[in-house]
């Protein structure tokens, strides 16, 4: 199980990273644009998400994915860190979330970071 330190490594192993303190809690910024937080006690992680996605995701994995009240608006989706499979999981979704963050000029150099549903 994933914890707030394998958060922490994994997000910022990602180009350009870095970790800034906002709203009380660590948020993770490529280029300065956020694309991930750890939130209240770090044991979910909020996440860009499309909103479509965001909502089948919630509803095929309830345990897993859910929506923070004041984010619904927004196109973002929490994952508790306890439900998550393993590391590779996390890594996926952290990846994703930067991935809608980054701009082009990063994503070009790093295809080995693949684009959404790539295998």
């Amino acid at each position: 199980m994933p914890d707030a330190e394998d958060v922490r490594r994994v997000a910022l192993s990602l180009p350009d990273t870095t970790e800034r303190t906002a709203w009380s809690m660590p948020t993770f910024r490529v280029a300065g644009k956020m694309f991930a937080t750890l939130p209240e006690d770090e044991t979910s992680i909020a996440v860009r998400c499309p909103k479509e996605e965001r909502d089948e995701l919630v509803l095929a994995e309830p345990e897993k994915f859910w929506i923070a009240g004041h984010e619904a608006q927004f196109a973002w989706v929490r994952a508790r860190l306890a439900a998550l499979d393993d590391e590779a999981e996390l890594r996926d979704i952290l990846a994703d979330s930067w991935r809608q963050a980054a701009p082009p000029r990063l994503l070009e150099p790093h295809p080995e970071l693949g684009a959404p549903g790539a295998p």
